[in-house]
């Protein structure tokens, strides 16, 4: 059925570049890329007398194994793989493109220094990714109900009785709560896939049994009274809630004043990428590289600050999140390309805490369904493995 759904895919987007010359086809999540980006991405095309049109293909990206189908079966030119994608599962990611000439990109220039250079984003030499936007899975504060006083300032406050039945947490992506149990309990976030990736697997699974880290995670969960899967609803009772942060933008949006919770341990952090398909060539190359260019101008960029609730990569844009967190972009707090036991076991330490929570008396614990967006940018999919 998957790959059904590809074939006619790919017969809608043959069938549009006969009308008019070639199709750079863009895989993006969704909201990242505006009509009046694609309106001036088109207009540089023609100005540069380029036969080519960017389109935004459908599906949206959703996450890792929906994002490999499609550029495995060569549906799209141009992807914006999530930075730890691209070496995920022994680099099958990573084969799919191509090295990036920066020399091509003259707003490269502006990216920020920390972000143009990560090891995980690179075959040998080759740089596989163009930075677009990241963020943080961070706690944030309902600032309409919570005084700047009231808010913790260490992970392990979060289990204190006033937090009880205020918390919400993802159980779609359980990954970054493992991380957060690690840092609450003063180890690295990514302790577990360290251990795994050392050939340490044995101390890895030790782990589960009886850890700092799954003893937190258990009263953590105690804590929860909502859970959601694919994005946060910021129900009423919840005053702290988990988010990866473009969802932000939609309570703004409304009105409301939610802020990124400043632990003193800090966040885990994801940067979304642009990648150009292995087999792109000729004018669609260089249309591939005008988009990109064009992704990277200050005007896009304050969007992914202002529109998207996110944190722009270029220098020369303000960043308030970096403004107040010049370590925010710590190389050891980036998603790593997980193994897949490190996989395995953060989703068992996720599991057990769950069953651990069913067996207590806490607050009724409630799931929420998979919504249907009306506006992307108040939704992240699948950010892990």
């Amino acid at each position: 059925m998957h790959r059904m759904v590809i074939v006619v895919w790919a017969w809608l987007c043959l069938a549009g570049t006969v009308q008019a010359g070639e199709v750079l086809r863009i895989f993006t999540w969704q909201g990242y890329v505006t009509v009046d980006d694609l309106a001036q991405v088109n207009r540089l095309l023609q100005e540069r007398n380029l036969d080519v049109r960017a389109e935004i293909i459908q599906p949206f990206a959703v996450g890792p194994e929906q994002m490999f189908e499609v550029m495995r079966w060569h549906q799209a030119d141009l992807s914006f793989f999530t930075l730890n994608y691209i070496q995920m599962q022994e680099g099958r990611g990573a084969r799919l493109l191509q090295a990036i000439d920066t020399r091509r990109i003259p707003n490269f220039a502006r990216v920020r220094p920390e972000l143009a250079d990560l090891p995980m984003g690179k075959a040998g030499e080759k740089l596989l990714y163009v930075p677009f936007g990241g963020g943080a899975y961070g706690i944030w504060a309902n600032m309409d109900k919570l005084k700047p006083e009231e808010l913790p300032r260490r992970l392990n406050e979060l289990l204190d009785e006033r937090w009880r039945g205020k918390i919400s947490l993802t159980s779609g992506q359980v990954q970054p709560n493992v991380a957060l149990a690690y840092m609450a309990v003063g180890e690295p976030p990514f302790l577990l896939d360290s251990l795994v990736q050392s050939n340490s697997r044995h101390q890895a699974k030790l782990q589960l049994l009886d850890s700092p880290a799954k003893r937190f995670l258990d009263a953590l969960y105690q804590q929860v009274s909502t859970f959601w899967t694919v994005a946060p609803q910021f129900s009423a009772q919840d005053l702290l809630v988990a988010s990866y942060g473009p969802e932000i933008a939609r309570q703004r949006s409304l009105g409301r004043h939610w802020v990124l919770v400043p632990f003193e341990e800090g966040n885990t952090v994801w940067l979304d990428t642009m990648n150009i398909a292995r087999e792109v060539s000729g004018a669609k190359l260089e249309a591939a590289y005008v988009f990109i260019d064009y992704m990277l101008s200050d005007a896009v960029q304050r969007g992914v600050v202002e529109r998207l609730s996110m944190v722009a990569v270029t220098k020369t844009v303000k960043n308030p999140l970096l403004d107040g967190n010049p370590d925010f972009f710590r190389q050891d707090r980036f998603w790593p390309p997980y193994a897949k036991l490190s996989d395995n076991l953060m989703k068992a330490m996720s599991d057990q805490a769950m069953r651990s929570r069913r067996r207590e008396d806490s607050p009724v614990v409630r799931h929420v369904p998979v919504p249907t967006p009306s506006s992307g940018h108040e939704v992240r999919h699948d950010r892990g493995q």
